[in-house]
């Protein structure tokens, strides 16, 4: 199975993404909640004139219908084509691998990051989803 390049458009919104991150982690470090990050992340990428969705509800769509008993919530979608998971843990899961996925799919994006806050160094702490 072969996919198609990002375009250059998506390149630079996940560059934007990246450089925030590494802002906002150079400004506070590591071990605060995840919500101070994700506030920070916020404000750094509207600075920055990005438009960016905040704890958006993702329906889920089976046999032609929207299921009700939807639970799921993306941290931040930025420019309504990439994903944004927010952490700021101890010790990663594959379950945060797997919710990152899963909203890539149901929200039928391509380019999404999996950013953990609570690391000495950010590179270490995100990692970048294609599909």
């Amino acid at each position: 199975m072969t996919f198609e390049p990002l375009t250059d458009e998506l390149e630079r919104i996940g560059k934007e993404i990246v450089d925030s991150a590494y802002r906002v982690h150079k400004e506070l470090g590591p071990g605060l909640l995840e919500s101070v990050y994700e506030e920070c992340m916020i404000y750094d990428l509207r600075r920055k004139g990005l438009k960016v969705d905040v704890q958006v509800y993702l329906p889920i769509q089976f046999d032609g219908q929207v299921l009700k008993q939807n639970k799921l919530r993306i941290d931040m979608v930025v420019e309504d084509q990439v994903v944004v998971e927010n952490k700021a843990v101890v010790e990663m899961n594959p379950l945060y691998e797997a919710q990152t996925l899963t909203y890539l799919r149901l929200g039928k994006m391509r380019l999404g990051y999996l950013i953990n806050y609570n690391v000495t160094l950010i590179k270490n702490g995100i990692k970048r989803f294609v599909i």
